[in-house]
């Protein structure tokens, strides 16, 4: 049985994703086929205990050819079928979702939107997706997962027709998918995800502890790159629009054979994000590029798989080791052939390992109250890691202490990260010597911690007033990183001009023209996608 939470109307099917499905079955009528199969990845590399050792071998291809792009796949079973897939004409058309529960718009912003799969009874799995995807992307491994669980996959804001809500946070997201999941009656679950999704599931680990039954972590870090990458895609999608993140997605998220061997995939991924609403795929970046979780991971007492593509170069084998090292009850599961999109592109393979896990390590309800909130401790140490990886004890866990109130220098430096990145206050620290120390610890404590973090004026205002000082005041040194603050802050280049252009009325021709020169450069260099 299936459940659809919106009326709005999905974006088309994934097409079928290569390599072997988990069985053969009856071939599903449709479009145009696939001339050549992709051949099934080597079996995965399981480490830790609870998993049998050797794993078996996958399955071995099909050889038939593959329908494209509407799943379940030719050579999946007769599943239970979600509702809103209608019998397909020989000219491929949308499918058209049955709406079974729309929430009222004055709702949304505390919600996502979802579905279900699966019999009402059974115990429920959520699935969450990465930046950029629908809930599409886990549609090979639906009919297997309904065999046991009532599959809840949901849709970030903005993402496959899901209202344009944004949330600037991790945690957020974390809360508008306990809230839905309130208003359905679900208590427990167990969850996995993927990227984001996977953040997502992280975040709920450490604050709702007594939600999650069991955790699966598929191209997660605890740590997505630097706040400054992530910044700087947003400047990019603010400035282009998701054009730039669509031509380079399947490189991000594929390995070449498979982008090579399986184009309409590719398109499909392409279709994905171009049809993302920007300003949610700019507050997702944001999310992340605050997201970090490294000093708390002994605190996630769930069992976890971590799941990464052998091949990823986004959240690849470091990260999830990461992960593992940090995580008391932890495995990891390398899948050889797969990049980021490991799901897509080694459907059967991952299949295999979340049935595995989830049959295997799904806790009964804890009688502990939930955790505290989260506070500060010294970071997680690194552990050397080997293939068959020894599971540590988990530590302490903290004592529960009140909210404390942020010292003015720690708000500073964490303010000034935010508007300046990264690169730049590094730059600034290595330079730092004892003769100028105390100066920029003025600075961090009263241009940062003060001025810059009160609540009278949001960034892009701030940003506006310091344009029109620095070209005010002459002191045109400071423009250029405050030009890159001001991109990050969410003005758009144009925005940037119309305030230079009132600053040569007030200020004088000859300073605007040369804030003009330096704002241009850097602007060029900032909002320039990458090749």
């Amino acid at each position: 049985m299936s459940e659809v939470s919106e009326t709005t109307p999905q974006p088309p099917h994934a097409p079928h994703l290569g390599g072997p499905a988990p069985h053969p079955g009856p071939p599903h009528p449709g479009p145009p086929l696939l001339a050549t199969p992709v051949p099934g990845p080597p079996a995965p590399q399981l480490t830790g205990p609870g998993f049998p050792q050797p794993v078996a071998p996958a399955a071995t291809p099909v050889q038939q050819p593959v329908p494209v792009p509407h799943p379940p796949a030719a050579d999946q079973p007769a599943a239970p079928q979600p509702q809103h897939l209608t019998p397909q004409p020989p000219a491929p058309q949308p499918p058209t979702p049955q709406a079974a529960a729309p929430q009222p718009a004055t709702e949304a912003p505390r919600t996502l939107q979802y579905r279900f799969d699966g019999p009402e009874g059974a115990p429920v799995l959520v699935i969450g997706p990465s930046l950029g995807t629908t809930w599409h992307m886990w549609d090979r491994q639906i009919p297997e997962l309904t065999q046991h669980w009532r599959v809840f996959r949901y849709d970030l804001p903005g993402h496959g027709g899901a209202p344009a809500h944004a949330a600037p946070s991790v945690a957020e997201l974390a809360d508008r998918l306990i809230a839905t999941l309130d208003g359905l009656g679900v208590q427990r679950f167990g969850y996995a995800g993927c990227s984001i999704g996977g953040a997502v599931g992280a975040d709920l680990a450490l604050r709702h502890p007594h939600r999650v039954a069991s955790l699966a972590l598929v191209a997660s870090s605890p740590r997505f790159g630097t706040a400054d990458e992530f910044r700087q895609r947003g400047v990019i999608v603010r400035t282009n629009g998701l054009e730039p993140m669509a031509r380079t997605a399947p490189e991000r998220w594929f390995t070449p054979g498979f982008a090579a061997a399986q184009p309409a995939i590719v398109e499909w991924a392409v279709q994905m994000v171009r049809t993302t609403d920007p300003g949610c795929y700019i507050a997702a970046c944001e999310a992340l590029a605050a997201f970090d979780i490294r000093d708390h991971l002994g605190r996630i007492g769930v069992p976890t798989l971590v799941l990464v593509g052998a091949e990823d170069q986004v959240t690849g084998p470091a990260e999830a080791r990461t992960l593992v090292a940090g995580i008391p009850d932890a495995r990891l599961a390398l899948v050889p052939g797969a990049s980021h999109l490991a799901p897509v592109e080694q459907p059967a393979a991952v299949c295999d390992l979340l049935l595995t896990h989830f049959s295997t390590a799904w806790q009964d309800a804890p009688t502990a109250a939930p955790a505290a909130p989260l506070v500060p401790g010294p970071a997680t140490p690194a552990a050397p890691f080997a293939p068959l990886a020894e599971i540590a004890p988990a530590p302490d866990a903290p004592e529960a202490v009140g909210p404390q109130r942020e010292s003015r220098h720690e708000r500073g430096v964490k303010v000034r990260r935010e508007v300046l990145g990264d690169a730049h206050v590094d730059v600034v620290n290595a330079s730092t010597d004892p003769f100028t120390e105390d100066f920029q610890e003025l600075v961090t404590r009263y241009e940062w911690g003060e001025a810059w973090s009160r609540d009278g004026l949001d960034r892009r205002t701030r940003s506006c007033v310091t344009l029109t000082a620095l070209v005010a005041s002459g002191h045109l040194e400071g423009l250029a990183a405050h030009t890159r603050a001001a991109l990050r802050n969410g003005l758009t280049p144009a925005e940037i001009k119309e305030v230079l252009l009132q600053t040569a009325v007030y200020c004088g021709i000859p300073a605007a023209g040369a804030a003009f020169t330096i704002a241009q450069s850097v602007i060029q260099e900032e909002t320039t996608p990458p090749a």
